[in-house]
């Protein structure tokens, strides 16, 4: 792949020496169907000289950030660049239902045997971290795929600050939910399948009821070879997917059934905030009922200690989000608001409430608003000067022509 500036020629074409002339793709950009040969006194000369060109290329146009400028790249894309880009992502897509639909519950299961055996041996130690690790690549992949996806039109070029951020993140916030869910388990297991399938079902159920809401039809490019009920088929397990991937982290995509790519290219800071208060709140209630019904295996262990690790673990695993949104986004200087802005907003809004109440029940005050000052009465003379009226022009004639004759 061949990258250089913008030119207004979207491909090499030679009229003695092409098949046929260059069309526009139907992603709206070129493609050549023919290339020079090597005879081509025009084209033969250059870089491409001594290489084995394709006969398909496509020109893909991006916009690459450089300190808040927006400058206009052209890339020259080969039909096996687009073959490996086509495996890579399904190579990533497979990561993140292997992560989640598989080494989650596997997680999940070695803690939960660990802590019933009351030992902790060195192989299953091993395999818990490894897990770990596969869940966090898991979730790093759902971040940097929801960026790329929702700037598609930006060269997105994530930095090794900002993936240290995000594994630190993610990392956090998984083990402290699934430490939760574990100990959660083990003082009321008859439980722990309810508030699973609670949370469970409300994610699966939630981008079916904003596809109801918004009174959407169900999108026909999911596969032409499908029916409509296997394009329902293939939407009910993309959102089982993705409300397994919410019940352990903050999954990074929100689901548009209505959209053709299925995919909100927005950013909720909203739907995030709520999600993590929520969540946060949940993993509170659910270490403090561990708290008050845990076993006796428990009293060799520092219980309050570990409740405040779990729910530092997870303050953690937010701050680093935020640091990564407000210092190491690769697309910040796109986002109409940021961290700083919200926080702001929240001090000024606490700052106002201080002031009402140190005023009393007395608003403020503004300059285009009358105010009513008590003072001093003035004499009279003042009040009324012989000189206040206004000039009578009526009254006089003639100094009137000759002021204005003058």
């Amino acid at each position: 792949m061949s990258c250089g500036w913008a030119s207004p020629s979207p491909s090499c074409w030679c009229p003695p020496c092409s098949s046929s002339s260059p069309s526009p793709s139907s992603t709206g950009t070129w493609v050549g169907t023919g290339r020079a040969s090597s005879s081509c006194t025009c084209c033969s000369s250059g870089p491409s000289l001594g290489k084995k060109e394709e006969p398909y290329v496509t020109i893909s146009r991006k916009i690459h950030l450089k300190k808040g400028t927006k400058l206009p790249i052209e890339c020259e894309i080969g039909q096996t660049e687009r073959n490996l880009a086509t495996h890579r992502n399904a190579f990533k897509r497979t990561a993140v239902i292997q992560a989640f639909l598989g080494s989650t519950p596997q997680l999940t299961l070695q803690l939960y045997a660990t802590i019933q055996e009351k030992y902790v041996l060195p192989i299953r130690l091993a395999l818990m971290i490894i897990t770990l690790i596969s869940i966090t690549y898991g979730a790093l992949v759902c971040s940097v795929l929801a960026i790329q996806i929702r700037y598609d039109d930006y060269k997105v070029r994530v930095r090794p600050v900002a993936y240290l951020c995000m594994i630190i993140w993610r990392g956090l916030e998984i083990a402290s939910r699934v430490t939760a869910l574990v100990l959660f388990s083990t003082a009321l297991p008859e439980w722990v399948i309810l508030v699973g399938m609670l949370n469970l079902l409300f994610f699966f159920f939630l981008p079916w009821v904003e596809f109801w809401a918004r009174k959407g039809s169900l999108t026909k490019d999911v596969e032409k070879d499908f029916s409509k009920l296997g394009t329902i088929i293939v939407l009910c397990m993309v959102t089982l997917l993705y409300a397994c991937i919410n019940i352990f982290c903050w999954s990074a995509v929100q689901l548009d059934l209505t959209h053709r790519e299925l995919i909100e290219r927005r950013q909720h800071w909203v739907r995030l905030a709520l999600y993590y208060c929520g969540r946060f709140i949940e993993n509170f209630v659910l270490i403090t009922l561990w708290y008050f019904f845990k076993s006796d295996f428990y009293e060799y262990v520092c219980a309050p200690l570990l409740v405040v690790q779990l729910l530092v673990c997870y303050s953690m695993a937010v701050l680093f989000m935020l640091v990564f949104y407000q210092f190491c986004h690769p697309c910040r200087r796109l986002f109409k608001y940021n961290v700083h802005d919200c926080l702001r907003c929240i001090c000024c809004c606490k700052g106002r409430e201080g002031e009402e109440g140190r005023r009393g029940t007395m608003p403020p005050s503004y300059s285009t608003t009358a105010t009513m000052v008590l003072a001093q009465e003035e004499p009279l003379e003042l009040l009324d000067p012989p000189n206040s009226h206004p000039y009578d022009l009526n009254s006089h004639p003639g100094e009137q022509e000759t002021a204005i004759l003058g």
